[in-house]
C-alpha cells in the first residue's frame, strides 16, 4: 500500500498529521502537542476526487475542527508494508 503524510498546525499550535492512501482517503490521523506527546486526532478527507482535497481533523488538545486544503499533485507517496 502506498501512503503519504499530510501535516498542518492547529490554531492552538498542536501539530496535526494524517496518513492518506493512493485514493486520498485518510488511513489514520494523529497530533503532537508542545510537549511532544502524540495523541489520536480523528481525521477525514473531503473532495478527494478533485485536484485539491481537504483534510479535516478534530484537534485533541483544544477540540477545534481544523480543515486544511492540499494539492493532490504535491503529495509524495511511499511504499508501506501491510500489517498482518
Amino acid at each position: 500500500m502506498r501512503i503519504a503524510t499530510v501535516r498542518s498546525v492547529c490554531e492552538c499550535q498542536t501539530q496535526l498529521a494524517a496518513d492518506v492512501d493512493e485514493h486520498l482517503n485518510v488511513v489514520r490521523g494523529w497530533a503532537r502537542d508542545g510537549r511532544g506527546r502524540q495523541m489520536i486526532a480523528p481525521a477525514n478527507a473531503l473532495r478527494a476526487g478533485d485536484g485539491r482535497f481537504d483534510v479535516g481533523w478534530m484537534c485533541p488538545a483544544c477540540t477545534r475542527n481544523v480543515l486544511r486544503s492540499f494539492d493532490a499533485s504535491a503529495v509524495a507517496f511511499r511504499e508501506e508494508k501491510a500489517a498482518v
